[in-house]
């Protein structure tokens, strides 16, 4: 098993953009279902969206119509494309991989990945 590598994150402002990355180095991934959480100090991850088997896209109610995951299969990433970023965005983002093609779990479920990315930081400013 190999951990997800993040990239991206880092500080914008208000209705900017900002792209996070996850990939898994020498392990594919790209075509399992991908999850994306973000948690701030003192509360529970909370789910942000997921791309499940067959390409099946879901996003919370808090960041659809602003996040889009996307997908490089060249490259095996996953990515965060966050628009019309908000304040209440700050938070640490981390992606997750289910090891498996199909799954039918509950992905707004933390417990229902096997690999988790490092964590980066977004701080989205007023």
């Amino acid at each position: 098993q190999v951990q997800p590598v993040q990239s991206g994150g880092g500080s914008v402002q208000a209705g900017g953009s900002l792209r996070l990355s996850c990939t898994a180095s020498g392990r594919p991934f790209s075509r399992n279902t991908v999850g994306w959480f973000r948690q701030i100090p003192g509360k529970e991850r909370e789910f942000v969206g997921a791309r499940r088997w067959m390409g099946i896209i879901m996003y919370d109610d808090s960041v659809k119509g602003r996040f889009t995951i996307t997908t490089d299969y060249t490259q095996d990433t996953v990515f965060l494309q966050m628009s019309s970023v908000k304040p209440e965005d700050t938070a640490v983002y981390f992606c997750a991989v289910k090891d498996t093609a199909y799954t039918t779990d509950s992905l707004n479920l933390t417990k229902n990945y096997d690999l988790w990315g490092q964590g980066t930081q977004v701080t989205v400013s007023s």
